[in-house]
């Protein structure tokens, strides 16, 4: 404090200190708005019941804008979009982020229904969470387990999407093609999909699943420095009843070592074709995604209509939207206009 200060009346002192703390309180406001906006501040989460889930999903923008639907991976959650969905909202678009199966607070509404992670079975859920919600068509973006569904959407359903943008790029693959072996180093990868292959996996991630969830973000994301706060936010999601249930048989499915159900035959004989994608496309890459994905060039000709190729730098990892948040959402701007 400065010397003239200390000659102040009792009275200007209690005013000045008055003020000394409406201003500290003010920046401390500012503070906990701006760690709230870090935090991706969905505020209450809404559900909604679409086919054999009670979905729990993110709302931001206009009730009337431009729908997209952002679709997470595993082991991730909504706050992968933390950033990308009120900078959408805020654009004037109507965002929906929804939690997948075995994921968050989306449940199924019997507990007889089978805990299946079939590719048709996640991208039916995105189908039926817009049927709900009476959604014609919609933006679709995703990584990972995420940017499959919304391949999948694409492929079978075109007339209800928009535009595309897919982290990378095709990721609509067949059981068939899981037979082949791949080199050593590419096997090297999947070691997870082996280990969830057994039940000496199935035990030690139901164990620790926490942990096992940290290792992979550490290994698909090398140069990505994710604070406590952070994983821990993603992390509750995976405390989900049936996230096990749900992260095994996706797995063990791949590798014909569990069976998928009936109802989805017909959609995994299409896939099994490998559809070309014909809405308008931005598939997105990482320059330092360490998890297993295709080669750009490899996937390219499954897009037969407007299509872009974007490539991020910086050593952005595999979780890009909440690595490269501008990135994905100018991808989505974009793909919309295209």
């Amino acid at each position: 404090m400065h010397t003239h200060m200390k000659l102040a009346t009792p009275c200007l002192w209690r005013m000045a200190l008055a003020l000394t703390l409406i201003v500290q309180a003010g920046l401390m406001g500012t503070a906990h708005a701006q760690s709230a906006e870090l935090r991706g501040a969905w505020g209450p989460l809404k559900h909604v019941h679409a086919g054999v889930l009670d979905v729990a999903y993110a709302e931001m923008g206009p009730a009337d804008g431009t729908v997209v639907i952002l679709l997470h991976g595993w082991p991730y959650d909504i706050h992968s979009y933390e950033r990308v969905a009120p900078a959408l909202a805020a654009k004037g678009y109507r965002v929906l982020v929804p939690y997948a199966r075995g994921f968050g607070d989306t449940h199924f509404l019997s507990a007889s229904t089978k805990r299946n992670a079939e590719p048709a079975a996640l991208a039916m859920d995105v189908v039926e969470f817009m049927d709900a919600l009476h959604i014609r068509r919609a933006v679709l973006g995703g990584f990972d387990w995420g940017a499959r569904s919304a391949d999948i959407v694409a492929a079978l359903w075109p007339e209800r999407v928009k535009a595309l943008v897919s982290v990378s790029g095709y990721l609509i693959s067949t059981r068939e093609a899981g037979k082949a072996p791949l080199s050593p180093k590419a096997e090297y990868q999947w070691w997870y999909q082996f280990y969830f292959a057994t039940e000496r996996g199935h035990k030690g991630y139901e164990k620790n699943h926490r942990e096992f969830a940290r290792l992979i973000w550490q290994l698909a994301s090398p140069k990505w420095n994710f604070d406590e706060a952070t994983f821990e936010r993603s992390a509750a999601a995976f405390d989900n009843p049936d996230h096990v249930a749900i992260t095994i048989h996706n797995y063990r499915w791949r590798l014909s070592l569990a069976s998928g159900e009936a109802r989805y035959a017909l959609l995994e004989e299409r896939l099994s074709q490998l559809p070309r994608i014909t809405v308008p496309t931005i598939a997105m890459e990482s320059d330092a995604n360490g998890a297993p994905h295709p080669a750009p060039e490899a996937y390219a000709k499954q897009f037969i209509g407007k299509y872009q190729f974007r490539l991020i730098g910086n050593g952005v990892g595999h979780n890009l939207p909440q690595e490269a948040p501008q990135a994905f959402i100018q991808a989505i701007v974009d793909a919309d206009h295209f």
